[in-house]
């Protein structure tokens, strides 16, 4: 897998910025940012600025791309596990129809498991990937199913539900059993981990210049004895919801804003009719060539995070207009591209020597969809194969307004991870005068450069690096970021105020990565997320190679642990260093060297810091995860045409995902 997206990159956003206190106003205008909060999870509103201001056109273009985002949601319930849209239609069910008490304990356990899984779409925690079960007892979920009048199939959904050994893992990681049938993702039936590998590589050509991204849009199964693909498209897998995404499409296509994307939209219709990869790559090839249009989307089979060969997409989708105000920093740094890979610290032979078709904005989303829903990126860096990377360019993108409802959420919250964290009073003044600075440039380099640098040596393949490729590509680009936040270039450009600020992020990024972000994870369970797994790596990596010099210091104080930077400026040398050797791995496909890195300091957390981090984050009364809901698009109706389309913006989650299940229902 060669994965260039930052699809929940938030570096702990959603652990440091939120906070617990939903009903507040903020001093903008009144308008609600949090609106719900159960389990580890708050979810938040995100405002579309700039609504009236836009052409009917380009509004009806938004909106059809939102309703393509929307009908693609089956797809991705399917794909997380085979069972989990029978569970999700059991749920609507029971709370549509059950006319008992819903006031009593009980059923406010249900409800959140309900909201937890809508969440998550899927019976699986959306980001540490294990079961998530029920705290109602399973005889009232029994009684709720009876209610239901679901009597066919309940009890074996209840099996699925409670049963600790089934499905206990959406993406199974560890060595010790076969990773495609001890996962439950829904991308492979009936096939072991070496039958996939070998069939995957029969198919691969080492001496094809551009290669397809195999496996991509498929789930491989066996039948009548022999291994084959399933493909995603219309008239087989997946088809139904393919046919509603690809009729929005084709609406979509009459409201283009130029020619160039008119090509763009009428590929992707194309390719989800045919299920063709190399229509799939001329489409991407396409989309990174338009940078004139001031609306844009992702839609299709992109990201290979939950598969644990790191080869099947799941299905994802965002719409969203250019913030032009906004953009002309990102604008910035695609301008100097070329200098950045020149002066990265790794082996001139893994860098590009000519950076082609680099470019960033920063836009505004309208609606998620898929897997970017209701957890979504705050950064983008597509397309993910390296040959049209190379050849032809990326685009990246920041999301402004995602990014400004987290901002505005954290207002409200009377605690905060620095506070409790931070050394001292010094650290906290930093982290608050430079912070809005180093965090949106943090993400830009990662986005922008970060996944855009490098190349692989010929011969090598994308798929080289297997299940360690998602957690080594994010530390690459993380790394490529932190090294040049450092940088004096960055303070010449006016990316950054002064040469104090960059200290601010490190200082962030070691501690969240070090120990904070652990306070997402159960306790006695490893790391497995590659996010997670990418800043535990850099940052557990840098501690111990600078124990020496104590770069990084471990102190203690009345019980509770700290990190402190001593050498910032020795750190950053460090995390060049890192990087020159992931890019290494990367260029030449270093499998045993990837797997090393990984398994020694991304997976195991130290138990007792664990339980520590866990108890102080808990006294804050945060919660470490955030997600969404989407304004509704609505159009407006005379005399049976629509006129004009106004936003509206829902405050209530399970409402929407009971709209969604039934409007948005294809499988």
């Amino acid at each position: 897998m060669n994965f260039k997206k930052l699809l929940v990159y938030t570096l702990g956003l959603s652990a440091m910025l939120t906070g617990c206190d939903g009903g507040r106003k903020t001093a903008e205008d009144g308008f609600r940012y949090t609106v719900d909060e159960f389990a580890d999870i708050k979810i938040m509103r995100y405002r579309i600025p700039g609504w009236d201001s836009l052409t009917f056109r380009q509004k009806s273009l938004l909106y059809h791309l939102g309703e393509a985002a929307k009908y693609g949601r089956d797809i991705l319930w399917d794909q997380n596990c085979k069972y989990n849209l029978e569970i999700r239609h059991l749920l609507e069910a029971i709370i549509e129809d059950y006319q008992g008490d819903r006031e009593t304990e009980e059923w406010k356990k249900f409800e959140t498991y309900a909201k937890r899984v809508f969440f998550s779409n899927g019976i699986h925690h959306h980001y540490a990937e294990d079961k998530i079960v029920p705290e109602c007892g399973r005889e009232y979920f029994s009684m709720l199913v009876a209610e239901a009048g679901n009597t066919d199939n309940g009890e074996k959904l209840l099996n699925i539900i409670y049963d600790p050994e089934i499905y206990a893992q959406r993406k199974y990681t560890d060595g010790d059993k076969d990773i495609l049938s001890a996962s439950a993702v829904n991308f492979y039936e009936d096939v072991t981990r070496r039958e996939a590998e070998r069939f995957y590589s029969a198919m691969e050509n080492p001496d094809d210049p551009a290669p397809v991204s195999y496996g991509l849009n498929s789930r491989l199964v066996r039948e009548d004895g022999k291994i084959k693909e399933d493909t995603y498209r219309i008239g087989g897998l997946y088809g139904k919801a393919i046919e509603k995404i690809v009729e929005e499409l084709e609406l979509a296509s009459g409201f283009a804003e130029n020619e160039m994307q008119k090509e763009c939209i009428d590929l992707l219709i194309s390719y989800y009719r045919t299920g063709d990869l190399r229509t799939w790559d001329e489409y991407n090839i396409a989309w990174v060539r338009d940078t004139l249009s001031e609306i844009d989307f992702v839609n299709g089979f992109v990201e290979t995070y939950n598969d644990p060969l790191g080869m099947k997409g799941t299905w994802e989708s965002i719409v969203n207009i250019r913030d032009a105000e906004a953009s002309k920093r990102t604008e910035t740094i695609s301008e100097n591209a070329q200098w950045f890979e020149d002066n990265s610290p790794v082996d001139p032979r893994f860098k590009k020597k000519e950076v082609k078709g680099i470019s960033a904005k920063v836009i505004d989303a309208t609606t998620l969809g898929g897997d970017c829903f209701p957890s979504t990126p705050i950064g983008i860096n597509l397309p993910n194969a390296d040959w049209i990377r190379k050849e032809h360019g990326s685009k990246s993108v920041t999301i402004a307004n995602i990014t400004h409802a987290y901002n505005k959420s954290a207002e409200e919250a009377p605690k905060s991870t620095t506070s409790e964290f931070a050394w001292d009073e010094d650290e906290v003044a930093l982290i608050k005068k430079y912070s809005s600075y180093t965090d949106e440039l943090h993400t830009d380099l990662h986005e922008c450069l970060g996944h855009g640098s490098g190349q692989l040596l010929p011969g090598v393949s994308s798929n080289a690096l297997g299940e360690y490729a998602s957690a080594l590509e994010e530390a690459r680009a993380d790394l490529f970021a932190l090294y040049y936040m450092g940088d004096d270039k960055m303070v010449e450009l006016g990316l950054l105020p002064d040469m104090e600020a960059y200290k601010a992020q490190y200082l962030t990024y070691i501690r969240n990565g070090i120990c904070v972000q652990f306070s997402r994870v159960e306790p006695g369970r490893p790391n497995t997320e590659a996010h997670m797994q990418n800043r535990k790596l850099i940052s557990e990596w840098c501690y111990e190679k600078g124990l020496a010099d104590n770069v990084i210091e471990k102190r203690t104080r009345d019980g509770k642990t700290y990190f402190i930077i001593n050498d910032y400026v020795k750190l950053r040398g460090l995390f060049g260093e890192l990087l020159a050797e992931i890019q290494r791995i990367k260029s030449e496909g270093d499998y045993e060297a990837g797997k090393a890195l990984i398994e020694r300091y991304a997976i195991h957390i130290d138990p007792a810091l664990h339980k520590e981090v866990r108890e102080r984050y808990a006294s804050l009364g945060l919660k470490p995860y955030g997600g969404f809901v989407n304004p509704e698009i609505v159009p407006v109706i005379e005399n049976g045409e629509t006129i004009d389309y106004r936003v509206e913006y829902t405050d209530d989650f399970l409402g929407q995902m009971l709209e969604y299940g039934k409007k948005y229902r294809t499988l």
